[in-house]
């Protein structure tokens, strides 16, 4: 079934944000975590790349292993296998002192990673081998690269549309680019106005995830598109779409304006 868009129709958008890093279970079996990272924002710097991140637990009598796994703003974890804690006083993990019940790593960030909000989420295996998520940081990366500002093109669209019953689809495709590659582009989308000018101010995502319901030919390759339905009951007259595209680091692009005549 395609997946489709009724133009001029409101759409709204609800999600939820967890507002502070916090320990999610202070008392898990026979330990309890007291402290965790708390740093907000990391900065790449050249020759020192990496961050330190820790959990204090006490008692750790009855901790078999403590690890954690960091995502990144499009939430895929960045880690290609769970970074172990470790209580040991060696400087190599981080670790200031052997004993103390801190678990200390440190994890080397890229400067080709992507700016943005991250997650470290901290595990725990106890020693009767249950492992439970205890605890979460939430921060800031900035990879050090001047974030330029993403720039779309070569909008495919028709300029008339004869609306037949029961519907009649438009396919919209735009190409979008970012000299911080593809990943920088959060999101490119369109604001549509009536015959008499006037809008609900709704933006309207194209995607370049390589589903035919959105009309998307191929995934990930700059091209960006999205089916709308228009109905027989829309007022005919020529519609205005005003295109852009926005960046991780929320700059815009140019924008590209096109008319389209309902008839």
């Amino acid at each position: 079934m395609k997946k489709i868009i009724l133009l001029i129709i409101p759409f709204l958008f609800w999600g939820c944000e967890k507002k502070t890093d916090n320990i999610l279970d202070p008392q898990t079996s026979n330990y309890q975590v007291t402290w965790v990272s708390y740093f907000n924002s990391f900065q790449y710097a050249i020759g020192d790349s990496s961050a330190v991140f820790f959990l204090q637990i006490n008692p750790s009598s009855d901790v078999q292993k403590a690890y954690f796994n960091i995502y990144s703003p499009d939430n895929d974890m960045i880690n290609t296998s769970p970074v172990v804690l470790y209580d040991d006083g060696n400087t190599i993990h981080g670790d200031r002192t052997s004993g103390d019940n801190v678990f200390s790593n440190k994890f080397p960030f890229s400067q080709s990673y992507l700016n943005g909000n991250y997650q470290a989420r901290y595990f725990i295996t106890s020693n009767d081998g249950i492992t439970n998520q205890v605890a979460i940081h939430n921060f800031i990366y900035e990879n050090g690269q001047n974030n330029i500002a993403p720039v779309i093109s070569n909008l495919t669209a028709p300029d008339t549309v004869e609306v037949l019953a029961p519907n009649s689809l438009i396919l919209l495709s735009i190409e979008a680019a970012d000299a911080n590659g593809l990943n920088d582009i959060k999101s490119v989308s369109f604001i549509s106005y009536r015959p008499d000018g006037t809008t609900n101010g709704n933006k309207v995502e194209l995607n370049d995830d390589g589903n035919s319901a959105n009309g998307d030919a191929a995934a990930d390759d700059g091209i960006y598109s999205v089916v709308i339905q228009v109905t027989p009951s829309n007022t005919k007259g020529t519609y205005k779409f005003v295109f852009q595209a926005t960046d991780r680091g929320n700059k815009l692009s140019n924008t590209i304006e096109h008319h389209i005549t309902l008839k």
